[in-house]
């Protein structure tokens, strides 16, 4: 059958802007590309605990049969779920089949048709597309400003005593992520949570990449902070700190129930199955046991960001304290050039392009890891600093 014409055109355009994804076999190289930031995926210890679990309480099928509102809702879901909630103390959790399932079921259901979503422009394509299918009202404010976040917020609600430009008791939610997933950087909770509270909005943070990174077991920035009793809802994936797959909603019991009657992400898809769940939950109790992996990740990072600062590297990379770092080098065929060069030398890095992220702010995503050497990362420094000047 013919392929139509015009997709034909765009995937076109992509390769003329040398901007065509591609997926790629995965090779023996040094990791410096995924988000196993804790290297659970590789956790032979885990695996094997988490097969003994399903033995030692008998579960022995493979599927979950059907939606958790049908066939699919396993004990091992509540057992889970009362952990994490107990772990990220939270009133109540909500797992997901994955982030992106997550945020699109949460930002689709949660705010009405009279609501407002204020969002930062950098947030995740996950809430976007999750805010693309809301009948809610939605902004940006510009990233991490928040002088921009209240002249919005002042535009819909006043002097905060009274909703004067809201409807039918209309709500303001906002957004945004502890950590970005593009720049590594954090935003200051501490005062959005004040701004939040100061105008009676609700606050909503995405912990994808702060989850196994910050906080004294890896609960992830909002604790670390100590705000969790200020917002509104945390949103958790597994698939970076964790090792593994799924998501979790983190918020209060009413908000549970909520998203099981109205989020279409969560009705409408068969469960994940025991050993998946079972998975999720020999994570988390490895987070608790397994603190010297933590403190590895958090040496890597300072020792990451005192070499670059050493070898005269640090203009090229936006500042962050988390396991993402940027190197900023315009120009798709310029950075994918560096990362082939990067590469060809046994380091596994990605190069972000256009339109992923804005053109002329096209990068290299570097991800450290606890299982990352310190001889190694200093190499892949030293070669990209060859590489670029």
């Amino acid at each position: 059958m013919k392929f139509p014409k015009n997709l034909s055109e765009k995937l076109e355009a992509r390769k003329q802007n040398n901007a065509l994804r591609q997926l790629s076999q995965k090779q023996e190289k040094v990791d410096f590309v995924s988000n196993d930031y804790l290297g659970f995926s590789k956790s032979e210890k885990i695996f094997q605990e988490t097969h003994q679990y399903l033995i030692d309480h008998n579960y022995t099928q493979n599927g979950a049969t059907g939606s958790r509102l049908i066939s699919g809702n396993h004990p091992l879901y509540t057992i889970t779920e009362n952990h994490i909630a107990n772990f990220h103390q939270a009133e109540s959790a909500l797992i997901f089949n994955s982030g992106y399932d997550a945020n699109v079921g949460f930002f689709s259901s949660v705010p009405q048709k009279v609501d407002f979503i204020l969002y930062d422009e950098l947030i995740h394509a996950s809430i976007r597309d999750g805010i693309q299918l809301s009948n809610a009202k939605s902004y940006k404010f510009q990233h991490n400003d928040f002088e921009d976040l209240e002249r919005l917020i002042l535009k819909f609600k006043g002097n905060g005593n009274e909703n004067v430009n809201l409807e039918n008791n209309a709500n303001v939610y906002i957004v945004t992520e502890s950590v970005f997933s593009m720049d590594g950087d954090t935003p200051n909770l501490e005062e959005l949570s004040s701004l939040t509270e100061k105008y009676n909005c609700y606050l909503i943070i995405d912990e994808a990449h702060a989850f196994g990174v910050f906080g004294t077991q890896g609960e992830g920035h909002v604790q670390e902070m100590g705000l969790q009793d200020k917002i509104f809802a945390r949103i958790m994936t597994f698939g970076k700190g964790l090792g593994c797959h799924g998501a979790v909603v983190l918020g209060s019991n009413e908000l549970k129930n909520y998203l099981v009657n109205f989020s279409r992400s969560f009705i409408y898809t068969t469960g994940l199955s025991p050993h998946s769940v079972a998975t999720i939950l020999m994570g988390y109790q490895h987070l608790e046991k397994e603190k010297n992996t933590l403190l590895q990740l958090r040496e890597n990072i300072n020792f990451f960001n005192q070499e670059k600062q050493m070898m005269g590297l640090r203009p090229l990379f936006v500042r962050s304290k988390s396991a993402i770092q940027c190197a900023i080098i315009p120009g798709n065929e310029k950075v994918k050039n560096i990362a082939s060069q990067l590469q060809e030398n046994g380091f596994d890095v990605k190069a972000i392009l256009s339109p992923t992220v804005p053109e002329g702010q096209e990068r290299l995503r570097i991800c450290l890891h606890s299982y990352n050497s310190k001889e190694e990362i200093s190499e892949l420094l030293s070669l990209l600093g060859s590489f670029v000047f």
